[in-house]
């Protein structure tokens, strides 16, 4: 007997999991759930999210379709390998598992979500101005975000630690996105 959850199951207890992390956002919630699923598992829902994201903005065609599928799991493979490796040097101790997993459950979910805003915005056309602060509260709400999952999932308490650790896996993963982007251009 198959014991392994389908893709679907797993899916939709991730979705489950996301809701509660982002309703109740807090370093104990992500505890709840960091052992909950493996880096197969992230991917998978964070490619289902690109793959929505992507067809919200095919105004790029299939070719920035694609490019946007590749680009997006590539970045959140070196950004989560980064995460690991930067914060086992801070004194972490956390799995490449439960830094993959607990990130999948915030970053999927709010990238769909600004996706569907921005597709709103931009359909309005005089939302077409209110993307720039969409841009910035993205960013802002990621950060908040990264910043409790870096605690829960690397076991880091030390807040130089944790801002260390984030800038370095950003600034690595803002280098290959820009090598990924020349290539795919």
């Amino acid at each position: 007997m198959n014991t392994t959850p389908s893709i679907t199951d797993t899916v939709m207890n991730m979705i489950g999991q996301s809701v509660q992390v982002l309703s109740k956002p807090s370093v104990e919630t992500f505890e709840q759930y960091e052992d909950k699923g493996t880096l197969r598992e992230a991917i998978i829902y964070v490619l289902i999210a690109s793959v929505i994201t992507g067809l919200l903005g095919l105004g790029g065609g299939i070719g920035g379709f694609l490019s946007g599928i590749i680009s997006t799991i590539v970045g959140f493979l070196v950004f989560t390998y980064l995460v690991h490796y930067v914060g086992k040097s801070q004194g972490g101790t956390g799995t490449l598992d439960n830094v993959a997993y607990t990130f999948a459950l915030f970053w999927a979910p709010i990238n769909v979500l600004f996706a569907v805003i921005s597709l709103i915005l931009l359909i309005t056309l005089i939302g077409i101005f209110l993307i720039p602060l969409l841009v910035i509260a993205a960013l802002v709400i990621n950060v908040y975000f990264a910043y409790l999952a870096v605690q829960s999932s690397m076991n880091l308490r030390e807040s130089g630690k944790i801002w260390i650790t984030l800038g370095v896996a950003f600034v690595g993963t803002l280098v290959v996105s820009l090598v990924i982007a020349s290539i795919l251009s």
